[in-house]
């Protein structure tokens, strides 16, 4: 009995000690397997971290709201603070017209009638009060030819209201409205120099007469300059739904700062497309301080003309890529001239900003006054300048001196002016272009037979004729044979007139 407890308890050691050795070689076995596989989670952990952070510069963390207020994150503070400054803009303009074609004849009146219908077109449009006094700006397209404007308030006030300013080049207007001294909201300018493509705007206007309507989207694109809607175009554009009845109203940033006045969008059927633009708010600030101030707008003048920058100018100046517009003509003793600018130089900036042709230039500079300083940067001789110009309105008189010429020639009949740059400013016309302008022709005169109102007569008997005085001393002479030289929308017309 004692024998088999000795035995059984060596025994027992026997298999302690053996488990022992088995288990460290094991450890001896599985311990750098276990060490490789740490370090390469651990590594792979860094790896992780790593792709997360680099993910996480581009897109946050995803996670659940964690609060009821977070859930209820709304435009509806802002729209409510905005909107009240947005109003409806209504126009009606009467147009008579003869009831019959015989209204004029005093035979066939008593049988045919004549009393005149008047037929009312009415137009819609909004706008937006930018002073508590009552000063309003909208799209000239709203207003022009009106005889009679009604602002209606989104609280359903109604005013009659006073153009005092309508301005087709850019497309804007400027409208007044008596309150009785009752102050108006007001919305304030947002800088669009610090509006980017990406940001997010809300459009808000009474599309299609239903109503006062918010849409919201983002600015698609800045500075579109090939629009065509007006002569300075410089447009924001925005995928915000904007429809007929939009235009004049605002787009504003989510500080509730007016950005832009939408004024257009691009459609194949009327309706919205997702392509609508703002005319920005630089612009609009500048029209309607003239509006207030002045009562007429006065647009400071580079005195240059440029071209767009192709790949292979750009390459050409050392550019790495197409940028600014290239100096090709300079109006003597202007802005530009006098700042020592010339032929051939490039530039790239104006203010700060980068433009990339001759419309954008034209527009920053505008939305400045005469009498104030731009700043351009221009490339010459491979070396980046700043140049300072002193902006001054175009030279010539505001209103043209009109004189009617008569006698025995071709041009008997018609009014006529010569051609300053101011002039041709207001026409739309290029400020370089001489000569006299054909404004206007009396019924039947002769003139009919060979010009038309807006003809530029450019030379006479081969003589190139720049003022009202050369043309006078020409069309003095006893001939009755006459060489003309036109200028018709851009096209030369040449002929001989026989009286």
């Amino acid at each position: 009995m004692t024998h088999t407890k000795a035995m059984t308890r060596h025994v027992s050691k026997l298999l302690f000690l053996t488990a022992v050795a088995v288990l460290a070689l094991l450890a001896v076995v599985v311990s750098p397997l276990f060490s490789f596989g740490q370090a390469g989670a651990q590594s792979n952990q860094q790896v992780e971290q790593a792709a997360t952070q680099s993910d996480n510069f581009f897109m946050p963390d995803k996670r659940v709201p964690q609060s009821q207020a977070e859930i209820q994150l709304s435009y509806a503070p802002l729209v409510k603070t905005v909107s009240p400054a947005v109003v409806s803009v209504y126009s009606r303009k009467v147009v008579r017209q003869n009831a019959s074609p015989f209204a004029n004849d005093p035979v066939f009146r008593q049988f045919f009638g004549g009393a005149p219908r008047e037929q009312v077109q009415n137009s819609l449009g909004s706008g937006v009060i930018v002073a508590s006094d009552g000063v309003i700006v909208t799209n000239n397209h709203v207003v022009n030819g009106a005889d009679e404007f009604r602002v209606v308030l989104s609280d359903r006030r109604e005013y009659e209201a006073e153009l005092i300013l309508a301005d087709e080049r850019t497309d804007l207007a400027v409208l007044r409205i008596d309150t009785g001294g009752d102050p108006l909201p007001t919305v304030d300018y947002a800088d669009t120099r610090d509006t980017e493509v990406g940001d997010i705007v809300l459009a808000i206007g009474n599309p299609f007469g239903v109503g006062q309507t918010v849409t919201t989207g983002i600015i698609s694109a800045t500075a579109r300059t090939d629009v065509g809607v007006s002569d300075y175009a410089f447009f924001l554009q925005t995928d915000a739904a904007v429809n007929p009845g939009n235009s004049g109203g605002a787009l504003i940033n989510t500080t509730g700062q007016l950005v832009g006045v939408n004024t257009a969008i691009f459609s194949r059927s009327g309706g919205s497309n997702g392509i609508g633009f703002a005319i920005p708010a630089e612009m609009v600030r500048r029209v309607v301080d003239a509006a207030v101030n002045e009562g007429m707008i006065v647009r400071p003048w580079l005195g240059l003309k440029a071209q767009s920058v192709s790949y292979d100018i750009a390459k050409a100046q050392g550019l790495d890529r197409p940028i600014g517009v290239m100096v090709t003509e300079v109006f003597g003793d202007g802005p530009s001239d006098k700042a020592g600018l010339s032929r051939g130089d490039l530039i790239t900036m104006i203010d700060g900003r980068e433009v990339f042709d001759e419309r954008g230039l034209k527009f920053l500079a505008a939305t400045r006054s005469p009498g104030e300083v731009s700043e351009l940067t221009v490339l010459r001789g491979g070396n980046l300048e700043q140049v300072r110009v002193t902006l001054a309105p175009p030279p010539g008189a505001t209103k043209a001196e009109v004189e009617l010429l008569d006698g025995r020639h071709p041009f008997s009949g018609a009014e006529v002016a010569e051609l300053s740059p101011r002039l041709a400013e207001e026409l739309g016309r290029d400020p370089f272009d001489s000569g006299i302008l054909v404004t206007r022709i009396k019924q039947r005169a002769y003139a009919w037979r060979v010009v038309r109102p807006g003809d530029l007569i450019v030379s006479v008997n081969g003589k190139k004729i720049e003022s009202l005085k050369q043309l006078a001393d020409i069309l003095e002479q006893d001939t009755s044979s006459w060489d003309i030289e036109l200028d018709r929308n851009g096209r030369s017309i040449s002929g001989t007139v026989r009286l």
